[in-house]
């Protein structure tokens, strides 16, 4: 056995619904403005192709938490997604062959630091700080197998604030596979965060924010 300097840091794991199993996460990919009216609201076109940004695995919060309000923010928004949770390797993966690397789905919501990123954005900047930093990707249960075109819901203190049907997505899960796995080569263990509806907006200290989406556990985080 290789000595180590010091103790590596534990395998982050998520609950998988009905089963005493968790599910190991490598890596967090997310996908940006894969929802029109959410595309439009940004002040983007609606057409672009696929793009994608990271979260380090070690950002997942459990459903149910309780997080701090982050630094170096004054407009920390939610965001309620679709998470794809894959369950075998792939590259250059197409479309039509997509689909079964889907092990499980579940309820995420991509927290952002709005202000940041939107600097980042004007000085033509990486958005890591803005996307990827401590606790900012909250994960309900995974539910393996397939999902049928389903409801999102995101709501905070009891308040709608985003609401769509999965197959509003601009580009389906088959195709955001698909797309990704021409640049990386996907395993199991990594998770695809969807993108958002329109809605996004605020969270301050003291809110309950819940991402829910029809078969799935939500995704629930209170900023304490």
């Amino acid at each position: 056995m290789v000595a180590l300097v010091f103790p590596a840091l534990p395998t982050v794991t998520l609950p998988v619904t009905g089963r005493n199993e968790r599910f190991p996460v490598r890596r967090i990919f997310c996908v940006g403005r894969n929802y029109a009216e959410h595309a439009r609201e940004m002040g983007n076109d609606d057409k672009e192709p696929p793009f994608f940004f990271t979260k380090p695995a070690d950002a997942v919060v459990e459903s149910g938490s309780r997080i701090p309000y982050p630094p170096a923010t004054n407009n920390f928004h939610h965001e309620g997604e679709l998470v794809l949770a894959i369950g075998k390797a792939g590259v250059m993966v197409s479309e039509a062959d997509a689909p079964a690397m889907i092990w499980g789905h579940a309820a995420g919501n991509d927290l952002t630091r709005r202000d940041l990123q939107a600097e980042a954005k004007a000085a033509r900047r990486p958005w890591d700080m803005a996307k990827g930093f401590d606790k900012s990707a909250v994960v309900g249960a995974i539910r393996p197998g397939q999902l049928p075109d389903a409801a999102l819901r995101c709501t905070v203190n009891g308040a709608l604030r985003q609401e769509a049907r999965l197959s509003d997505m601009i580009w389906s899960p088959a195709a955001i596979i698909a797309a990704l796995s021409q640049m990386v080569s996907l395993s199991a263990g990594d998770l695809i965060f969807t993108g958002t509806p329109a809605g996004v907006g605020p969270l301050n200290r003291g809110d309950t924010c819940k991402v829910e989406i029809d078969g799935l556990q939500s995704a629930t985080v209170t900023i304490a």
